[in-house]
């Protein structure tokens, strides 16, 4: 519903003071794009305790559409899911991190979709320069205060840290 995009939009004003930044939603994140990433930040929304699904994203669809729910689809939720978009990415060495955005609750039972992510992009190749992250989403389906200065200070941490796995130019 939005909310994944407001917190990357949010992590990659962190990153712009170490890095030139492209954000884009999992249908323009080519492989050609990613390939040349000195970092490659991976986020969705939690579905159903973990990662979306086709299922889980139509009936979020159809939550949107119900008349008064106040919900709105984010523009880029009809790409592709990102279990596939990694499978389709293939294996490429490089650094990565991985967040999620899921109910205010304990893990256990909201779940969480970061670290599936964090796992299927280990599984390609790329080494996380962080433990995978929540940002939080209270019961009117928008971010808790303070979770989107907190997006951005995560996005400087993952820049600075970052820069200390990155080979040194000659």
């Amino acid at each position: 519903y939005g909310n994944t995009q407001v917190t990357a939009g949010n992590i990659a004003d962190g990153l712009r003071g170490d890095y030139e930044v492209t954000l884009v939603p999992v249908a323009e994140a080519t492989a050609e794009l990613v390939a040349g990433a000195d970092l490659l930040v991976a986020g969705a929304p939690t579905h159903m305790h973990g990662l979306p699904s086709t299922s889980s994203r139509r009936m979020a669809a159809q939550a949107a559409a119900k008349e008064g729910s106040g919900l709105r689809m984010a523009p880029g939720a009809r790409g592709p899911e990102m279990r596939d978009w990694l499978k389709d990415l293939g294996r490429r060495d490089g650094l990565a991190a991985a967040f999620d955005t899921r109910l205010n609750g304990v893990p256990a039972f909201t779940g969480r979709a970061s670290r599936p992510i964090a796992k299927l992009l280990k599984r390609h190749g790329r080494r996380l320069v962080a433990a995978p992250e929540s940002f939080l989403v209270g019961s009117q389906n928008t971010l808790l205060d303070g979770e989107a200065a907190r997006a951005r200070r995560w996005g400087m941490l993952l820049g600075a840290v970052s820069k200390t796995y990155l080979p040194t130019p000659a």
